[in-house]
């Protein structure tokens, strides 16, 4: 030990206990690997952490293995599979973005683009609840304008439920039956198209029909007619336009499919007008 100047100074050689300052022959020199720290988290991961997930060496077989009825293998296969839940999974694999879209695309009626889009992910999501929403809206509105109407006239009124199982079988029977019965005639004229395709074209079609019935309920019957008319005429338009150039394969015909399908959508806004939004009042 030195002091001088007020300080004292250790010499580390002859301390007993001190760590060396020169390593010996078997020193071990420990070296770490540089780090990015504009990356993160790091591309590859080293050492014991890992980015694949593996289950500890003592754990049971069962660890890893799926839970029992989860299997594949225990889901039937060929018709059986048909009536299974698993069959109708992949209708209904959209998301809300999804659905916005593809009831966006049905408002611009004149795209005629719609097919093209949803022809490898085709949904039954949005046509069911387009249905369900249609039913309940064309229920509710179709009431509220037959009760407007009774007590602008001090008439007596009573609700009719008859509209809520007329409305589910209008929307749910002309969105299963009329796809199903086109697809019987474009496959007998050798230009078949997929069946939830259609499906889910004339679901979507359907959409235009909920505003068209909430601004139905002014009491002013040209204005329901021309709303209604408007309407038709858009989801008219938006399923011939989407069926035309795959129909134009079925040879010269293809102008009277695509015209029947025109007017039939038509005749379904004037069903909706005559039953849902013409009111009798009797007298007392």
């Amino acid at each position: 030990m030195m002091s001088g100047g007020g300080y004292t100074s250790i010499d580390n050689q002859k301390v007993p206990g001190s760590v060396p300052a020169v390593s010996g022959a078997d020193h071990v020199t420990v070296k770490f690997a540089d780090s990015s720290l504009q990356t993160f988290p790091p591309s590859e991961a080293q050492g014991k952490i890992s980015a694949v997930f593996r289950p500890p060496s003592d754990a049971d077989d069962t660890f890893s293995k799926p839970a029992r009825g989860s299997s594949d293998e225990s889901q039937p296969t060929g018709w059986m599979h048909k009536f299974t839940v698993g069959a109708y999974k992949p209708y209904f694999d959209v998301d809300t973005s999804d659905v916005l879209e593809r009831i966006r695309d049905s408002l611009f009626s004149f795209k005629g683009s719609f097919t093209e889009k949803t022809a490898d992910n085709p949904d039954l999501y949005g046509p069911f609840w387009i249905c369900t929403t249609l039913i309940f809206v064309a229920a509710s509105i179709g009431t509220f304008v037959t009760y407007l109407a009774h007590k602008l006239q001090n008439k007596d009124w009573n609700y009719d439920i008859n509209l809520v199982t007329w409305s589910a079988g209008l929307f749910y029977g002309y969105v299963t039956f009329v796809p199903l019965g086109l697809y019987i005639i474009l496959k007998y004229f050798s230009a078949p198209s997929g069946l939830v395709q259609l499906w889910c074209l004339y679901g979507y079609s359907l959409f235009i029909f909920i505003p068209a019935l909430c601004l139905s309920i002014v009491p002013v019957e040209i204005f329901r007619w021309v709303i209604v008319g408007v309407a038709g005429f858009m989801s008219a338009t938006f399923v011939a336009l989407n069926l035309r150039t795959h129909i134009k394969s079925a040879g010269e015909r293809w102008f009277f499919i695509v015209a029947g399908i025109f007017l039939l959508q038509l005749a379904l806004a004037v069903i909706l007008k005559l039953y849902v939004f013409t009111v009798t009042v009797g007298a007392e």
